[in-house]
């Protein structure tokens, strides 16, 4: 069980609404460049919570998982969009580095799944979620964020969820 402090916070989600209701306070914090990355087996719900963080960022868009194609994007009526990049099937950092991950920062918030596989070809500062699987229903998701920016979604985020912190 980790140790929670000032730069965390631990939600359990007792439903996929839930979840994806947790993705939209997230995605309504975003702008360009934001980098979240989304670290849990299969079935911990990580889709789910992007379809939540797309819709909270604005984006009408349909969410699916990237695996087959390593990157879906959504788009807001700006013509800003959010890149949705699945680590899974790459086989090394190098490989992500093809990937180009600055033009997708430029022009959005990138979300990865599966961030390990490419950890270090990743910015440092980041918002990392570690998502668990614990019932049927019920799902796990620690949020740590390494910066200021990431500190201060945090906050925010504790303050929509719990009224203040």
């Amino acid at each position: 069980m980790p140790i929670l402090d000032a730069n965390s916070l631990d939600f359990f989600s007792h439903s996929a609404d839930q979840t994806r209701r947790m993705g939209i306070r997230l995605g309504s914090l975003l702008g360009k460049g934001d980098i979240i990355c989304l670290s849990g087996d299969l079935g911990a719900g990580k889709t789910t919570l992007v379809q939540g963080i797309a819709r909270g960022w604005g984006s009408l868009d349909a969410v699916s998982s990237p695996t087959f194609i390593l990157v879906n994007v959504y788009r807001r009526p700006d013509g800003t969009t959010l890149s949705h990049l699945d680590a899974y099937r790459l086989q090394s950092a190098l490989e992500a580095e093809d990937l180009d991950l600055e033009p997708l920062m430029e022009n959005g918030p990138v979300v990865i799944e599966w961030p390990e596989r490419i950890a270090e070809v990743l910015p440092n500062e980041r918002l990392w979620v570690s998502m668990r699987w614990l019932a049927d229903e019920q799902r796990g998701l620690l949020f740590k964020g390494t910066g200021k920016k990431y500190l201060d979604m945090i906050h925010k985020m504790k303050k929509f969820g719990y009224g203040g912190v």
